[in-house]
């Protein structure tokens, strides 16, 4: 149980199943309206198969994930969550103040039973394993609980993820909770930032980038369907693994050396050390000809910034200056 007292998980179960009654904040189809009209809605939104219209914006959101919790707090929203969980790296330093205001629910994702006696409304998941049905947090198990749910897009992409993409992300979250203006002024303030870069690197000579997520045995690397391919390209880079038909995925240490990259991008988090990830690949027999690890040139980024979300503009900054250092001077 977690340590929650029986009658307050049975509290807690009764007033989601009174909720689910009613209809809930979002209908989903075939399901009656709850309360009266609310200005700018109804709102249908089609999330990964999941097609919700909501009849006002939800008031005790949950946002798990990092990148999900940082949306929400860019648009403003901390006044509307009850809960947030499972966070990779240290909130960005102008949300500190409202995160600090918001419960945090578990070190990582909520047992069902925790995120049912926050008495949410809607939870948004930022990876699909926010979502898992094995766990019972399934986005069925939530409907039926009357709680709605959203899933970041770049766990459903039709086709490769782009800044467009971000720019959906941001807008519909801020259209499901009725402040569409809100997405407008921070996409401007993330657009103006991937603006520069692209002045500052105009006409440069893309360098050959490896990913290096994790792997010892094989190489953990970014594929091209993630965000992470497209930030690479804004960067000034091409990726060597741009033909992995997926975000991320496993390839040989022998591959990565015939592909000769000059510079190794290594994202950062996790128990493994940067500095430790440094000394295995500059240790592997099968690297040793390779120009980025002869040369010892390797640039970070840290895992928050690789994935849709806020951070990606500044994520894209931060490798264009260390890919191309001479264009920031």
């Amino acid at each position: 149980m977690k340590g929650i007292r029986p009658m307050f998980l049975l509290s807690a179960l009764l007033s989601a199943v009174l909720v689910s009654g009613c209809g809930g904040p979002g209908v989903r189809e075939g399901a009656a309206p709850a309360g009266g009209a609310v200005e700018g809605f109804p709102v249908t939104v089609s999330n990964c198969g999941v097609k919700t219209t909501y009849q006002r914006p939800p008031r005790r959101a949950v946002s798990l994930n990092q990148h999900a919790t940082e949306v929400m707090l860019a648009l403003g929203l901390e006044k509307s969550m009850v809960g947030t969980g499972y966070l990779d790296d240290r909130i960005l330093p102008e949300y500190q103040a409202s995160y600090d205001r918001i419960r945090v629910l578990a070190e990582e994702y909520p047992s069902f039973e925790d995120l049912l006696a926050a008495e949410p409304d809607f939870v948004y998941g930022g990876f699909a394993s926010t979502f898992d049905e094995k766990e019972g947090r399934g986005r069925a198990a939530l409907a039926k609980a009357g709680i709605d749910s959203y899933l970041n897009v770049e766990e459903c992409p039709a086709g490769p993820v782009t800044m467009a993409m971000m720019d959906e992300e941001i807008r519909t979250v801020a259209k499901v909770f009725g402040v569409p203006d809100r997405a407008e002024r921070e996409l401007k303030r993330l657009h103006g930032t991937l603006d520069r870069v692209g002045g500052r690197l105009s006409g440069v000579e893309p360098v050959r980038v490896f990913v290096y997520d994790s792997g010892d045995k094989t190489a953990f690397t970014a594929g091209g369907a993630g965000v992470g391919n497209e930030m690479i390209k804004r960067a000034g880079g091409v990726n060597l693994f741009a033909d992995l038909d997926k975000s991320f995925g496993d390839v040989s240490f022998e591959q990565v050396a015939e592909r000769a990259p000059e510079v190794v991008v290594i994202y950062d988090y996790g128990d493994q050390s940067v500095e430790e990830k440094k000394r295995f690949l500059l240790a592997n027999p099968a690297l040793k000809d390779v120009p980025a690890i002869r040369n010892e040139r390797f640039a970070v980024l840290p895992l928050s910034s690789t994935v849709l979300g806020v951070r990606v503009p500044a994520g894209v900054e931060s490798l264009a200056r260390q890919l191309h250092p001479e264009r920031f001077k």
